[in-house]
């Protein structure tokens, strides 16, 4: 019984340095969009969120647009019906912020909601009122350009390692959008 609690003890030890660097992904959206009308995508900025380094910047944009691009979204200088946006919280924490709209700021914490049919359902993708971004941690936003929506968002931990930007980047962004453009659900 010792030899198999030792064993244990050892495996537990080994890889609890793995779960402890381990990126998760999560994600949130709105439901009753349908994703596959979407195929073209801009950037835009969220005043005062963007990686506080230009090359860092430069490097979170084109590892999202390999994998926008896998998706089959085309990036579009103009007029493109999504928006896509991210914040980092590096090298600090930050509070989450939302892209704002033409008559302010449009997003899942938004009380008044606006009502476009049945494309958006009647709940947000969010209820939180407010949220902070860790350290080394990637938040990708997705709107709806026509109605300056959030209809996507995702958040990836340990995103920004400063040893190895570059690899954790690309691995993390894979992860966020792996689940890009969301499954529908079908109705039983």
């Amino acid at each position: 019984m010792k030899s198999k609690f030792r064993f244990f003890v050892f495996f537990a030890t080994m890889c609890l340095p793995v779960i402890a660097t381990a990126q998760n992904a999560t994600y949130n959206y709105a439901r009753g969009v349908n994703f596959n009308q979407y195929s073209t995508y801009q950037w835009v900025s969220i005043e005062g969120v963007a990686a506080p380094d230009p090359h860092l910047d430069e490097a979170i944009k084109q590892a999202i647009d390999a994998q926008l691009a896998a998706k089959g979204l085309t990036k579009s200088k103009d007029g493109a019906q999504l928006y896509i946006a991210y914040q980092v919280g590096f090298p600090r924490e930050k509070e989450i912020a939302q892209y704002p709209g033409p008559r302010g700021t449009y997003g899942p914490d938004w009380p008044y909601g606006r009502d476009y049919g049945d494309i958006y359902s009647s709940s947000p993708i969010s209820t939180a009122t407010s949220a902070t971004i860790q350290v080394g941690n990637l938040v990708l936003d997705i709107y709806d350009s026509s109605h300056k929506e959030l209809i996507w968002r995702g958040n990836v931990s340990r995103a920004i390692d400063p040893d190895n930007k570059r690899n954790s980047l690309n691995k993390a962004v894979a992860k966020l959008l792996k689940n890009y453009p969301p499954k529908a659900k079908k109705k039983a």
